[in-house]
């Protein structure tokens, strides 16, 4: 099996208190909503590092993970863990190049196994409609307790809304200031039409200094920055 180490992105007490919570809400959604999609509305939002460190809380909770970057356009995962070598990585699965288990790789942490997005293919949205990517996601719902993929941001290419059609729910991340109300209910609308539902969002990158209402009840317990979801890895894509 394939091996990758992976940085934690959650690092201090505030972002792992953070994650754990959502964590919680995700486990108390209910044991059907096993396979999980984190998408956005556009790029630069943190999705990657809020889906991903959402998989590292899972699996310090005991939970077998599979962590899936289904983002084959532009995957950012590759270039921000510095993962070396050669991996072969979900698009060389959804060619026929790969079997499943050649694409899955083990991490640094227990229990959380994950899966590359590999070369960037010439057909993303048709390789991810296909029948391969259908039997990966229902072969990997028997083996792991939790499917948390990153999907690219739906508000510019239509992978994600793809993507759902085989999951059992959707997460939105969404950044504060960042888009018009209009425009993320559009994104929401566009990702109900896969027949996923949206078990709610994450708004993230809220600064608690400039925002009394959200300072006023979750400074205390999260600091300046809402469990800081990738605020600084995100500076870097």
């Amino acid at each position: 099996m394939q091996e990758v180490i992976l940085k934690n992105v959650a690092k201090d007490y505030r972002s792992n208190e953070a994650y754990k919570t959502l964590r919680t809400n995700v486990e108390f959604s209910g044991s059907d909503k096993q396979v999980i999609v984190f998408t956005s509305c556009t790029p630069n939002e943190g999705k990657s590092t809020v889906s991903l460190s959402l998989a590292i809380s899972l699996a310090e909770a005991d939970k077998n993970v599979l962590f899936v970057d289904a983002d084959l356009r532009k995957s950012v995962l590759v270039g921000r863990h510095q993962i070396k070598g050669s991996i072969k990585g979900l698009s060389h699965f959804l060619s026929g190049q790969a079997e499943a288990k050649d694409v899955i790789a083990k991490t640094q942490e227990n229990g959380l196994f994950c899966v590359l997005a590999g070369v960037v293919p010439p057909n993303p949205a048709e390789l991810l409609g296909n029948r391969r990517f259908e039997a990966f996601i229902q072969g990997a719902k028997k083996a792991y307790d939790y499917v948390i993929i990153d999907a690219p941001p739906v508000g510019s290419v239509i992978d994600s809304a793809i993507i759902a059609k085989n999951c059992d729910a959707a997460i939105l991340v969404i950044a504060a200031n960042t888009i018009s109300y209009k425009f993320a209910r559009s994104m929401k609308e566009q990702m109900e039409k896969s027949d996923c539902p949206i078990l709610g969002v994450v708004l993230n990158k809220v600064n608690m200094k400039q925002n009394k209402y959200y300072g006023r009840y979750y400074g205390r317990y999260y600091g300046d920055y809402y469990g800081s979801y990738g605020h600084e890895e995100d500076k870097k894509k």
